[in-house]
């Protein structure tokens, strides 16, 4: 919950910067999502509810438009090119994917607001994570760097520990600097990327089956 309530600090803040800069309007909140609509429906709900608790109103102090990937990744750009079309004041991505969709379609004309990057400096999505600049802000939670860290807790579980496989999303910046970071790391361990083509769990699980 604490995480819903800084991507609406930083939500609220853009859209005010935008309404400061022409007359009063409702605010039109974009929200772009690789997920499914049952997946994503936790997070989407959260959103809603810290909105009202902070006394908006959907439909009469702001507007909400939501895409949904469908888990599909290749349906993002179109997605994201129908929210700026909509001219949106700002829009919320949910994964890297969707930002760099929403990045390319919308260029510096949108604030972009990330729930969620593993890695927004490694993608190009900002300049630094102090200093950001642009028109992307958000949360990270820096996955690349935890990398290293998280390998010495799974030695010090398994110490005779030698091999290790790691599976991910192949089109996925994230997923790519994750696994550079992990074959740099002192740790004597042969890494096999097993790349997926679906972030589904069904997906996930084949991918670890001998």
């Amino acid at each position: 919950m604490r995480r819903i309530r800084l991507v609406l600090m930083f939500v609220l803040t853009a859209s005010l910067a935008a309404e400061g800069q022409q007359a009063p309007k409702i605010p039109k909140i974009g929200l772009l999502t690789l997920a499914p609509p049952a997946a994503a429906a936790p997070l989407v709900e959260a959103f809603r509810q810290e909105l009202r608790a902070l006394g908006y109103v959907e439909g009469k102090t702001f507007v909400l438009q939501i895409r949904y990937g469908e888990a599909k990744a290749e349906r993002l750009r179109d997605l994201a090119r129908n929210l700026v079309a909509l001219k949106m004041d700002v829009i919320v991505v949910a994964q890297d994917q969707a930002v760099a969709a929403v990045k390319r379609e919308a260029g510096t004309t949108i604030p972009i607001v990330m729930s969620n990057s593993s890695d927004p400096v490694g993608t190009g999505f900002v300049a630094s994570l102090a200093h950001p600049g642009g028109n992307i802000t958000g949360l990270s939670n820096v996955s690349p760097e935890l990398s290293g860290k998280r390998l010495e807790l799974l030695r010090q579980v398994l110490p005779g520990l030698s091999r290790v496989a790691s599976s991910g999303i192949p089109t996925s910046g994230a997923t790519c600097s994750t696994t550079k970071k992990r074959r740099v790391q002192p740790v004597p361990c042969v890494w096999s990327f097993n790349p997926l083509k679906s972030p589904a769990t069904r997906t996930s699980i084949a991918a670890f089956r001998p």
